[in-house]
């Protein structure tokens, strides 16, 4: 079997194979491009790198404060009792960064000795390097039911009642980006730079011809947006909204996502981005080397949970849902054993989750849940 064609300097990158890509097939999808700058096996952002903390390309709520998921793990805890106290229960985590999350929601756990017994610890993750990190971070952590279990899929995980966890999941999942012109909608694709070279190739946005298939994607609502109007849709997000709503609404269970988004329906505007190092980058620059991500629709996944016979609560915004979860409260006591610096640094971290130049209001939470339930905590 023939290599692939490298560049002059030996070196095969992941820009290399999405022009070679491009060259066979045609300009890709921003969907299939997203698809392979993150997830791409051997050469993709998540399935490369530990991009989580200071030290990589951006912090998430888990590596703010402890209390995030503590908090998480009582909204779990919570949740199996009205349940009946199910044993075992799948406690399912989507895309688990570091296992900060999971670590500090079981910590909360331990203070109810028979959820601790009866949760069986689920991860969904592609990435081996992020599997790694994980398992270290949970290997203090004693667990029933065989301890912690990978999964590459959602679908993967064994049959059950299940509490699922999704923070900052969804917004990595690829989008479709439609674009308005004087003839309708159409979609919007990934080419390469004519003015780029073989070695270094570059990419540039272009639009499908007009009577692009994509065009009944948009909403009817947004047929008189202004030319050069975008409009972002994603199907990935939708499809494992309604997979997981329905096995909650047959298995019995609840999930909590918590991202950044919107939850005003379908609406105008681009919101993919690429964030390295802590800063914001030229989207199509350097794939696989920078995360890509996009505003969440809340509306849409709560519409595609309830059409799998889910109901759903919210969104909310994540500042109501830690303020309705005793985060105040956690962060007192806390503060009552802490040393003036580290109560400073309590402090900080409040600002950063509930603040509306932090974390507060741009981040919205969703809950999903089996018919009958009842509104979570901090959903009303």
């Amino acid at each position: 079997m023939n290599a692939a064609p490298t560049g002059g300097d030996g070196t095969d990158t992941l820009a290399r194979r999405l022009a070679r890509r491009i060259a066979l097939e045609g300009p890709l999808t921003v969907a299939a491009f997203m698809a392979e700058a993150l997830g791409h096996p051997t050469l993709g952002y998540y399935t490369t790198r530990d991009p989580f903390g200071e030290g990589g390309d951006f912090v998430t709520a888990p590596e703010v404060s402890q209390m995030f998921g503590e908090l998480i793990g009582l909204w779990c805890i919570d949740l199996w009792a009205r349940m009946g106290g199910p044993s075992p229960v799948r406690l399912v985590e989507l895309g688990p960064g570091r296992g900060t999350l999971m670590a500090d929601a079981l910590r909360a756990a331990s203070l109810v000795p028979d959820f601790r017994n009866a949760v069986a610890v689920h991860l969904v993750e592609t990435s081996p390097v992020l599997r790694e990190r994980q398992r270290r971070t949970l290997a203090p952590f004693p667990l029933a039911h065989g301890g912690v279990r990978w999964h590459d899929r959602l679908e993967d995980v064994p049959d059950g009642p299940a509490l699922v966890i999704a923070n900052e999941f969804f917004d990595a999942l690829p989008i479709r980006q439609l674009q308005k012109t004087e003839h309708g909608w159409t979609e919007r694709l990934v080419d390469v730079d004519p003015e780029s070279t073989h070695d270094d190739p570059r990419f540039r946005f272009v639009l499908e011809a007009f009577g692009s298939p994509a065009a009944g994607l948009a909403p009817e609502r947004l047929a008189g947006a202004a030319p050069g109007s975008v409009f972002e849709i994603c199907p990935a997000a939708e499809a494992v909204a309604r997979s997981l709503a329905a096995r909650l609404a047959t298995q019995g269970g609840a999930a909590l996502v918590i991202d950044y988004g919107h939850g005003r329906g379908p609406a105008l505007g681009e919101t993919l981005q690429a964030v390295r190092r802590h800063a914001f980058a030229p989207v199509l620059e350097h794939p696989g080397e920078a995360d890509l991500t996009a505003h969440v629709d809340f509306t849409a996944i709560a519409a595609a949970a309830r059409a799998a016979g889910a109901e759903s609560f919210g969104p909310v915004d994540q500042r109501d849902l830690l303020l309705g979860l005793g985060i105040l409260q956690r962060a007192d006591a806390l503060k009552r054993n802490a040393t003036p610096p580290q109560a400073a640094a309590i402090d900080a971290a409040l600002d950063r989750l509930l603040g509306p130049d932090g974390m507060g209001t741009l981040f919205k939470a969703l809950a999903i849940a089996t018919p009958g339930l009842g509104a979570p905590a901090g959903f009303g």
